[in-house]
């Protein structure tokens, strides 16, 4: 099985992401070691996620968030109140009457 190609708008955001994170190492004033340290991941893995390498595993991306105090910035990811179109849909397909239909009266003449 070949490895699979991510789209270039996923590739974009994968790269602003990496470039925001090594902003935020740099504005620490820690080094490449340090944050790897701290986040406990090899420096390596640190650096092909600061340069937007799509296979890094997400796992690490959110541990680097957390070492930088960030972790909290992902609430907003993916978050179902936002979710404006899925809740369109969602509200199309439901139906207008939750609940088992009702027995008409006249069911049970003979």
């Amino acid at each position: 099985m070949g490895k699979m190609a991510t789209p270039i708008p996923v590739d974009e955001r994968i790269a602003q992401l990496g470039q925001r994170i090594r902003i935020a190492r740099i504005r620490r004033g820690w080094s490449v070691a340090d944050l790897a340290s701290l986040a406990g991941i090899h420096r390596n893995t640190l650096t092909a996620l600061e340069h937007g390498r799509p296979g890094t595993a997400i796992g690490v991306c959110f541990t680097v968030l957390w070492a930088l105090g960030l972790d909290r910035t992902l609430d907003g990811v993916a978050d179902p109140d936002a979710d404006l179109h899925g809740k369109a849909l969602e509200t199309a397909w439901r139906p207008s009457r939750a609940g088992r239909p009702r027995k008409a009266r006249d069911d049970d003449d003979f």
